[in-house]
């Protein structure tokens, strides 16, 4: 599920995300969004032990690069990272997105969840801050049923360990926003429980008690976090303020 806001009529907003376990029309929540090395002898350089004479010395030369050969296949993190970003960039945060393009997406994704570095995501404080959805799959969130006038420019998502708050918030037009309580469900994944939905972000609305949904952190780092919803859709974002508090 995404951290993904509540429908709050037709015409309001969307919040931002985390898909919720309700009909369609309840809130739903946003996106709540260094690879491994492993050593061997073969990270070394291969000397081999005979008398030195000029011939000899180049040979050696010749096998000291034969580690890099030698080395573990495939991509590191930040590699898949700016293939992951390169991806997205055109696709309007997936509004634009065709099927195609939502499973080459996926597919970079899951490489990405490969090599996630932190294993437990809900115990590290990289989680801490204010987090941009640049990718989402989540149709509700995307409003792309709406005028492109009518949807919000940005969505935004917060998150605090310490205190397992949450908060979604839109930009123009509206400025809606959703808080959330938080209870781990293992060291990934968390049950979403929205409390207070605040209408041009002003207005504070009591939410109902079905307004709910989970949300699973595939990947984390300093600078960017991969999401799964219960619903299936998938959510990318991107740090834009590690010391933003979520209110209380």
């Amino acid at each position: 599920m995404a951290l993904s806001s509540p429908s709050l009529g037709a015409h309001h907003h969307h919040l931002p995300p985390l898909n919720t376990t309700h009909h369609s029309s309840s809130p739903k929540l946003l996106f709540l969004h260094p690879p491994h090395f492993s050593s061997s002898s073969s990270n070394f350089p291969i000397i081999i032990r005979t008398a030195t004479t000029p011939q000899t010395e180049k040979w050696r030369a010749q096998v000291s690069f034969f580690p890099a050969f030698l080395k573990k296949g495939g991509k590191d993190a930040n590699t898949i990272k700016q293939e992951l970003l390169q991806a997205i960039a055109p696709l309007d945060r997936g509004a634009d997105a065709s099927p195609d393009d939502q499973q080459t997406v996926d597919q970079i994704a899951r490489k990405l969840e490969a090599v996630n570095p932190t294993k437990e995501p809900l115990k590290s404080n990289l989680l801490d801050g204010k987090w941009e959805l640049i990718y989402t799959t989540s149709q509700s969130i995307l409003q792309t049923k709406r005028p492109k006038l009518l949807r919000s420019v940005t969505n935004y998502q917060a998150i605090n360990v310490d205190t397992l708050r949450a908060q979604n918030m839109e930009s123009w037009p509206f400025f809606n926003q959703v808080t959330a309580n938080l209870t781990p469900l293992n060291a990934r994944k968390v049950a979403v429980q929205f409390d207070t939905f605040k209408i041009l972000g002003l207005i504070p609305v009591k939410a109902p008690g079905r307004a709910r949904g989970e949300l699973e952190i595939t990947y984390l780092d300093e600078e960017l976090r991969v999401s799964r919803g219960d619903k299936g859709n998938l959510f990318i974002l991107k740090m834009v303020d590690p010391s933003y508090r979520v209110p209380v």
